[in-house]
């Protein structure tokens, strides 16, 4: 009786498999066994650091390597298909941003030292930090009010000089250009919507909304891409995608 329940046991262990129309099935779920080996891929956070590690060519075969561009922040570096059809990862690169809290009202001194922390001062002409810097310095609590037909626009009194005082327009749209991708290429700039409201409790709050739709990600890919392209144009191995 014990045997008779042992076989009966190792039968059941055995995969069945019946052909059914000319089909294979089995009762079982069977995983195939690979026939390559795959490292686990490198960690880094910075585009440098990748570029540094293909030039050593330390463990690189002589097959073809993508650079896919994830995304603004994160870019990987891919073998081609190997003889599984599948792809080794040598390589993860994630970049380090700093936090700043789009689309959340912040009070003042924190919105202050965020902008002028965490958002370049670069491209002088059209970058509107200094104007954004000195409105939300300068306001004065309790006179936030809106204004015209569709309620989007916003007046507050600030300060002129050392007494003085003016009813100014709140400045938005505004164009800014916060650190959002590898700080070894250059920051998109892109428009967003500059709100402010007044707090009873915590006086003068600030926001700043994403107002592009996006569109800087794509043109930080695009920046990610050319930079990479141009430090890895002798590899003729490697192909940098977005």
């Amino acid at each position: 009786m014990i045997k008779s329940a042992i076989d009966r046991i190792l039968e059941l262990a055995v995969p069945n498999v019946k052909t059914i129309n000319g089909r294979n099935f089995s009762d079982k779920d069977l995983e195939p066994i690979d026939a390559e080996l795959r490292a686990s891929s490198i960690s880094m956070n910075t585009l440098t650091g990748l570029i540094d590690y293909i030039k050593c060519q330390k463990d690189f075969k002589e097959i073809p390597y993508i650079v896919q561009i994830v995304s603004p922040t994160e870019v990987r570096l891919i073998s081609s298909l190997d003889k599984d059809r599948k792809r080794e990862v040598l390589a993860e690169v994630k970049a380090e941003i700093p936090d700043f809290s789009y689309g959340r009202f912040i009070e003042n001194e924190s919105f202050i030292i965020g902008v002028q922390s965490k958002f370049l001062d670069g491209n002088a002409e059209k970058n509107d930090k200094p104007v954004v810097l000195q409105f939300a310095g300068n306001v004065k609590a309790g006179t936030v009010t809106e204004y015209g037909d569709t309620g989007v626009g916003q007046k507050a009194t600030i300060k002129k000089g050392t007494v003085s005082m003016v009813e100014a327009e709140v400045p938005s749209p505004c164009f800014l250009m916060p650190y959002r991708t590898f700080t070894e290429v250059e920051q998109p700039m892109s428009s967003f919507i500059f709100r402010v409201k007044d707090n009873e409790r915590l006086g003068v709050e600030f926001a700043l909304f994403e107002a592009d739709g996006g569109a800087w990600k794509n043109e930080a890919k695009a920046n990610i891409k050319r930079y990479l392209a141009d430090a890895l144009k002798d590899y003729e191995n490697i192909t940098v995608i977005s």
